[in-house]
């Protein structure tokens, strides 16, 4: 019980780290979702080799979606016009980072770490576009972009027969806004929650049981290292979100931050179910330069991050956000992690407890009526007969 105690605890204060800057970065999801469409994204992925493939790769970086989330948009932008190399670079930049990730890295592992975050994003997603568009037969620039324009609000045109100056004047900025809103901290929390759940609770858990020792002999520093937090990682489906208090907590007990950014990079793009996917959609060949970019980049920008840390004198475990500055803002800390705590419960309700508990009451509520006055179909709850009044129709 008292180890029981000690994981919820340490889970606890990760949670007050990170609350304030997920909760930020949920907001700047909101904004992008309100006002960056599909069209507007995939008018910049289909001309130019270079050109598309530099877009796509800044264009993924904020946008928060998981390795699976990202495929069906990626088909869709794929249908529209968009080329092989935008496509994988896309593929490659968008679950890799994003920008609740962006905050959370920033809470838990730093300012080095955040910012070579999305670098290593960039350079892998632009390395595996180049090779994708200047290597294959896949590049065409007489594809016809068909983008998707349906108001994200209300739904109240596709955007194809109403001009969009007219539709500009449809909605008002709050309201754009808060469609913004909802889908961050409804349809992006429904994505992440259980996720970010499991990432503190397992940080929890290795800030606990995990010895000091054997992170740092098995972590500590140097290709093997890099190339443990590789196959750890590798094969699990984590997002980007889960990764990181997890990557936190390995540095506290000695991981190499070079490690850690291999698993950042690594574990939220080249899960199996990522990969299957990726190789269905564009080929065997794409699939393969897909991986091999996020291997050599993913270790090559290990291995530089390691070095800024060493050249510069900074120690990674000084730099993790585990401890509070000052009585403001702990009590700013606090007051996120209960908000963000509760938004986080409700989801989990919605998700996973609501629907059991109602099965369970409909059971209990059928059992207690017995079965003779139970209809047999389950299109109707018709009453038997002898019950019925008068005035009823069969």
């Amino acid at each position: 019980m008292e180890i029981i105690l000690e994981i919820l605890t340490s889970s606890w204060r990760i949670l007050e780290a990170a609350a304030l800057y997920l909760l930020f970065g949920f907001v700047i999801a909101g904004i992008i979702r309100a006002y960056v469409t599909t069209d507007s994204v995939v008018k910049y992925l289909q001309r130019g080799r270079f050109r598309s493939v530099v877009y796509a790769s800044l264009l993924g970086i904020p946008i928060p979606l998981c390795s699976c989330g990202v495929v069906p948009a990626v088909a869709g932008f794929k249908r529209q016009g968009a080329n092989n190399g935008a496509c994988l670079s896309f593929l490659t930049s968008t679950p890799e980072t994003g920008v609740d990730s962006i905050a959370l890295t920033y809470s838990l592992l730093g300012p080095i770490l955040t910012l070579m975050r999305p670098i290593t994003a960039f350079v892998t997603a632009l390395s595996a576009g180049i090779l994708e568009n200047f290597t294959g037969k896949s590049y065409s620039e007489s594809s016809q972009i068909i983008p998707d324009r349906t108001c994200i609000v209300d739904g109240c045109c596709d955007g194809i027969d109403c001009d969009p100056k007219v539709h500009a004047r449809h909605h008002t900025l709050l309201e754009r806004l808060q469609a913004g809103m909802r889908f961050a901290f409804n349809d992006l929390m429904h994505d992440l929650a259980i996720w970010f759940v499991i990432g503190i609770l397992l940080a929890g858990i290795i800030t606990v049981l995990v010895p000091d020792s054997f992170v740092t002999a098995a972590l500590g520093s140097g290709i093997v290292s890099y190339l443990i937090a590789f196959v750890i990682s590798g094969p699990m489906y984590v997002c980007a979100t889960l990764s990181t208090p997890v990557a936190a907590a390995l540095v506290v007990k000695g991981m190499s931050p070079g490690a850690a950014l291999v698993m950042l990079m690594a574990g939220p793009a080249t899960n199996m179910t990522t990969i299957t996917m990726v190789g269905g959609m564009l080929g065997k060949r794409s699939l393969g330069i897909y991986i091999g970019s996020i291997v050599v980049c993913s270790l090559a920008m290990a291995y530089v991050t390691d070095m800024i840390y060493r050249v510069s004198g900074i120690s990674a475990t000084a730099s993790i956000g585990f401890t509070t500055g000052g009585p403001v803002w702990e009590w700013a800390e606090w007051t996120a992690a209960l908000i963000l705590g509760i938004l986080i419960l409700r989801t989990l309700w919605q998700d996973y407890v609501k629907h059991y508990v109602e099965d369970l009451l409909v059971g209990s509520q059928a059992a207690q009526k017995g079965p003779a006055q139970r209809c047999a179909c389950d299109c109707c709850a018709e009453e038997p007969e002898d019950q019925r009044s008068p005035g009823k129709a069969n």
